[in-house]
């Protein structure tokens, strides 16, 4: 039987968990955006089981802090994680997740910004859903009594400097069918947008919320205005809604979408424009519950909605298949296989939709 979003956490919150051993092991990638991608997997072993879930903060010194020696103690393992005592024992996963509220996920320094500390939350709660869900001998879909679908997606790429279609068009005449998911910035031309599969572009990441980093987007109303238009199949994700661009998107709120503010049911109700798209990315929410509610949400109110990806480099993407396969597996999903990150196109790249894996265990694909 279906179980519904508004009892999903409730489907999950009495497995029973047992976490043995805590364990880490970091992982290291370039990307085509041009930065080396670190994450780190937590690995919760118990029962015979082991559960993984993937830490997708993304600043390289706090996945170094968590294997750096303690300072107090050089007789201390380097691995030694200063919280792996406090995450073992027997659970309910509920009662496991209220517990983690007391543990310091980042011990040995602050994290470098804030947003890091909901993705370590995540990364310890998926890995403990995919150990209680292995111990119990399921699989979430079954747990949920949900069909599991082919996952679509989308490859999400920028431009380069200066910008260029090339990457696009290379991955578009390798990949039948294929639409994009694409981050416009203010050096693109007349000439860049024309040379673009235009018709195949489902997202436009204008990241107008940003405020600070590498990648704040242009709030330029006349740049919106020019993209709307270019763009005309495409859902417009996190513009600069104020008092100058604000008329420019009337009309057209049926396209817009958000991700970066988007943690739980609070953050979506105090959106400035009422949400019609979301872009679910779990690490966001830091907690399965929080995740829950909002999905509940979501579909009370006939939000659509489409994954969003993180370049991770191990499990969490598979877990971003397993959640787009149950709940929103025909959007365009941000959660292209990790080849399409590879700062050169390969040969050969996996084709849209992605199929579900015939015998899945725990929080699998």
């Amino acid at each position: 039987m279906d179980v519904s979003n508004a009892s999903l956490y409730a489907a999950l919150a009495d497995l029973p968990l047992a976490i043995d051993t805590v364990n880490l092991r970091r992982r290291a990638r370039d990307t085509s955006s041009g930065f080396e991608r670190v994450t780190t997997t937590f690995r919760l072993r118990g029962a015979g089981e082991l559960g993984r879930g993937e830490d997708v903060t993304y600043d390289a010194p706090d996945h170094d802090a968590l294997f750096a020696a303690p300072e107090a103690d050089p007789t201390t393992p380097a691995d030694s994680l200063g919280f792996e005592a406090a995450l073992t024992g027997e659970w309910t996963f509920a009662s496991f997740s209220e517990h983690v509220d007391t543990v310091d996920l980042f011990p040995k320094k602050d994290p470098e910004r804030e947003t890091s500390r909901p993705y370590r939350r995540w990364a310890v709660e998926s890995a403990a859903l995919d150990l209680a869900l292995r111990q119990a001998d399921t699989d979430l879909a079954s747990r949920l009594g949900r069909a599991r679908d082919p996952v679509s997606f989308v490859a999400s790429t920028r431009l380069g400097d200066p910008p260029s279609a090339d990457r696009v068009r290379e991955i578009a005449e390798r990949v039948s069918g294929i639409g994009f998911k694409l981050d416009p910035t203010e050096d693109w031309t007349d000439e860049v947008v024309e040379s673009l599969p235009t018709e195949r572009v489902r997202v436009l990441d204008l990241k107008g919320l940003y405020e600070g980093t590498d990648v704040d987007g242009v709030t330029d109303p006349a740049f919106y205005e020019w993209l709307l238009d270019a763009f005309p199949n495409a859902v417009v994700e996190d513009p600069a809604i104020n008092s100058s661009t604000r008329d420019v998107f009337a009309g057209e709120e049926g396209r817009l979408s958000w991700d970066y503010p988007v943690t739980g049911v609070e953050s979506v109700e105090n959106l400035p424009i009422e949400a019609r798209w979301l872009n679910v990315k779990p690490s966001r929410f830091g907690t399965l519950k929080s995740l829950s509610e909002t999905l509940s949400w979501a579909r009370e109110r006939g939000v659509r909605l489409y994954s969003g990806g993180q370049f991770e480099l191990g499990v969490g993407r598979d877990q971003l298949h397993a959640l787009a396969s149950l709940f929103y597996p025909d959007a365009p999903n941000d959660a292209a296989p990790t080849a399409f990150n590879d700062p050169d196109v390969p040969a050969r790249l996996p084709a849209t939709p992605l199929s579900p894996s015939a015998a899945p265990r725990g929080f699998e694909f």
